[in-house]
């Protein structure tokens, strides 16, 4: 993934009284050519005092009990993940919520119980230049994301990309790239969101965003694999209602296309942790 530098949008805009909101808006998918932070711990180092205010952090580990000498008990098998999420890719925030299993705004169980799954979220949430905050995948090493990763089967990571990169037919800019290491699991995501309605590209036919790196963090599981979801900002965008792309407004704002593109994510990991490799003996 790559993300435009901030100040090149603040060049073009010179002049323009723009409010935070607006700012975040236009920022929300940025493309510049580099990482500012080597990993999330330089970003935590140089960044001391600022968690807050210029990032924010958050998780869900649900608990699981067993207390019974016969009896096997349900365990968490899958982790939603959005690492760049807030004013860095905008929507991912709100997808990996409502993914997991909780509404965005007000974090309610959504569906009502319906399952729910674990999940992790690092967010830009300055009034403007989230992108600089972003931290690429392979070099995440918050250990709270590596060990909710490491003690999961599978990880469903969240990703924002444009539609150059995603390489999607001309005037067609809506798509989502399908990647990762577990074949299984992108093939279910595949057949899901085209039956929902939703152009899929292979991953594996874009490098850059095929997520088939084993120090992605997505493929940082028990089983050593997982999936990657890169979606274009015209899809992200597509997903809310129209003039409330804003970080601030976004969770309140979710459209029926949304709600759609949620139900095909859950079901194809339904699917995959119906399957015999995802029991525990």
């Amino acid at each position: 993934m790559t993300y435009a530098n901030r100040r090149t949008v603040l060049a073009g805009l010179a002049g323009a009284a723009l409010s935070a909101t607006v700012l975040d808006t236009l920022t929300a998918s940025p493309a510049h050519a580099a990482d500012q932070y080597t990993s999330n711990t330089d970003l935590y180092t140089k960044l001391a005092g600022q968690e807050g205010s210029v990032f924010a952090r958050r998780y869900r580990r649900h608990e699981m009990v067993d207390v019974s000498d016969g009896q096997r008990h349900p365990f968490n098998r899958t982790t939603i993940m959005a690492l760049h999420g807030g004013g860095i890719e905008g929507g991912t925030s709100e997808l990996c919520l409502a993914i997991a299993g909780y509404h965005p705004a007000t974090l309610a169980a959504a569906p009502a119980g319906g399952p729910a799954y674990d999940y992790w979220m690092f967010e830009g949430i300055a009034p403007s230049g989230n992108g600089d905050l972003h931290v690429t995948s392979t070099h995440n090493d918050d250990r709270v994301a590596l060990s909710m990763a490491a003690g999961s089967l599978n990880v469903l990571s969240l990703h924002g990309c444009r539609k150059e990169q995603a390489g999607t037919p001309a005037g067609e800019p809506e798509a989502v790239v399908v990647g990762g290491l577990n074949t299984t699991f992108k093939t279910y995501l595949h057949e899901e969101f085209q039956a929902a309605g939703f152009r899929t590209i292979d991953g594996s036919t874009v490098p850059a965003l095929a997520g088939e790196n084993p120090e992605n963090i997505c493929n940082k599981t028990l089983l050593r694999q997982g999936a990657q979801l890169e979606m274009t900002t015209e899809l992200r965008q597509g997903l809310f209602d129209a003039g409330h792309f804003s970080r601030l407004e976004r969770p309140t704002h979710t459209n029926e296309r949304f709600t759609v593109f949620v139900g095909a994510a859950r079901r194809a990991i339904a699917r995959l942790e119906a399957r015999s490799e995802q029991a525990v003996l």
